[in-house]
């Protein structure tokens, strides 16, 4: 990696070892900063000429090194602390003669701190006279061009560390991710809800209809599961007593990519006891659209060049009537009441289902068919088939369906939450279902939680609850068209040595 025979790194390692015969630490171990050069910048870049004269301002600030422009004995050095820059004029006759030997072996991407006077320069440029100069750090390997950048995506996201160097946008997106969560706590602590962690690592793997990832505890010799949910986790806590919490969690499903999928991601959800999904559904597009308000500066997000409305209210519909709406060659009267109806608009439509399925699977693929790619304004979708929610409590004027709901923006899930199956017996009942599901071949049916069902049994109040995909709510208000665009670390396939660690075959790109 640092290979002598790069002419660019070799002559990095020279000018390292040149610095240190100077007398100066290869790698201090710190610098004692007055400011950051944000800071720096934004308490003092609004003084003019005038007032920086009239009263000298000395700092000491640190960052890496982005332009040099040597004029004889004079220079400028460009540098950032990753957010603002600012430049420092360094004259040799002002700075001790090392220093200036230290100047003439720095690299584009090193490390310095300066100290020295605020001033303007004639063209007006706030900058510092550098009267001390230290060496912080030596960049071995050059960073990207700086005009160019780092363009290549898939290098973008295996060094991250670089792409943050070379593009300061990247580095606005996960301001902004954190400003959003940030916001989500702040909503919640505000509403008397208390943030809780549950275990990453479960004895099973259940919460979710996903494949998980498997491991081994050593010292229990049991093996354990990379947790795809911590929904049954919470409402253990809210059979406890706990009647609002919230976790912001990440989850791991062993599935394939795309650009709305990785294996790894994060999740909010959250409980309230005595409450039903209707309530949630309100409470929903509160959140979010407090969040679109605080962080982008008003209810509307340009997506992919089309415009994003978070005015409340949101659109609401069933799946049946969003199958119907969205179904543009439908026979008059057409309805989706029976099997029957289903198979009839799926052959209309050239939606693949499986008829020995039942009414509600096929109706959700029917759904997912027809319908979703329409979502594009905030939508939700309620009434969801019994079968496609083992933990959603039914209807309370048909068994078939359950009292759900699912939020979709630009055709993309962003949130589902559903009134809380709370009777023992019913739940046993529908993990067995499952069971026989997974043991007819459904790798992700759910699996028995025998302590779960006894926690029911403990008593559950009404409850509802909610799980909200916080990757993709960043990338619809960053306008990241990819899901690893907002994820700082996303999953690659190993650069090297493939054969030895094959990944899963991809998802087909949405």
């Amino acid at each position: 990696m640092f290979d002598q025979d790069n002419e660019l790194i070799a002559q990095r390692r020279k000018n390292l070892e040149e610095i240190t015969a100077l007398g100066f630490e290869a790698y201090p171990h710190r610098f004692s900063r007055t400011h950051t050069i944000t800071e720096a910048v934004s308490a003092f870049g609004c003084l003019d000429r005038e007032s920086l004269a009239a009263e000298p301002i000395t700092v000491r600030v640190a960052g890496r090194i982005h332009a040099i422009n040597k004029m004889g004995k004079a220079a400028f050095i460009r540098f950032t602390d990753g957010k603002s820059m600012v430049q420092t004029y360094l004259r040799k006759d002002e700075v001790e003669p090392a220093a200036w030997e230290l100047f003439l072996r720095l690299d584009l991407g090193d490390h310095i701190g300066v100290e020295g006077f605020l001033f303007r320069t004639k063209t007006n440029e706030f900058s510092i006279h550098a009267k001390a100069l230290a060496f912080l750090a030596k960049a071995l390997i050059p960073p990207p061009d700086k005009f160019h950048g780092l363009q290549n995506k898939e290098l973008r996201y295996r060094q991250r560390y670089a792409d943050l160097i070379a593009n300061h946008d990247v580095r606005e997106v996960f301001e902004k991710r954190a400003r959003i969560l940030r916001e989500i706590r702040n909503y919640f602590d505000s509403r008397g809800y208390i943030e809780v962690e549950t275990p990453m690592l479960s004895p099973l793997a259940t919460g979710a209809a996903a494949r998980p990832f498997k491991t081994h505890h050593n010292a229990l010799d049991i093996p354990l599961y990379a947790r795809i949910a911590p929904e049954l986790y919470l409402k253990r806590l809210t059979v406890g007593g706990f009647e609002k919490v919230y976790e912001l969690n990440r989850n791991f499903r062993n599935e394939g990519l795309s650009i709305k999928h990785n294996p790894e991601f994060t999740m909010l959800e959250f409980y309230q006891a005595y409450s039903n999904y209707e309530e949630l559904i309100d409470l929903t597009e509160e959140l979010i659209t407090g969040i679109v308000e605080t962080v982008c500066g008003g209810t509307t997000v340009t997506y992919e060049g089309v415009d994003i409305s978070f005015e409340r209210p949101w659109a609401r519909l069933t799946m049946q009537e969003a199958v119907l709406k969205y179904w543009e060659t439908k026979p008059e009267g057409a309805k989706l009441e029976t099997l029957e109806d289903v198979i009839a608009a799926a052959q209309a439509t050239h939606c693949e289902i499986n008829p020995k399925a039942g009414f509600g699977k096929c109706l959700g693929a029917l759904f997912e068919h027809v319908a979703e790619k329409h979502l594009i304004q905030p939508t939700f979708i309620t009434r969801f088939p019994t079968e496609l929610s083992p933990l959603s409590k039914q209807s309370a004027d048909d068994p078939n369906f359950v009292d759900r709901f699912e939020l979709f923006i630009n055709a993309m899930e962003c949130a589902n939450g559903f009134s809380e199956l709370n009777d023992p017996l019913e739940q046993q009942r529908r993990f067995e279902e499952q069971m026989q599901a997974r043991a007819g071949g459904d790798e992700e049916a759910m699996v028995l939680d025998e302590d779960y069902i006894r926690a029911l049994g403990y008593g559950l109040p009404p409850t509802a609850g909610e799980g909200i995909g916080i990757d993709r709510i960043v990338m619809i208000l960053t306008g990241q068209r990819s899901i690893r665009d907002v994820i700082l670390f996303p999953h690659m396939r190993p650069e090297r040595h493939q054969e030895e660690h094959p990944a899963a075959e991809p998802r087909t790109a949405e």
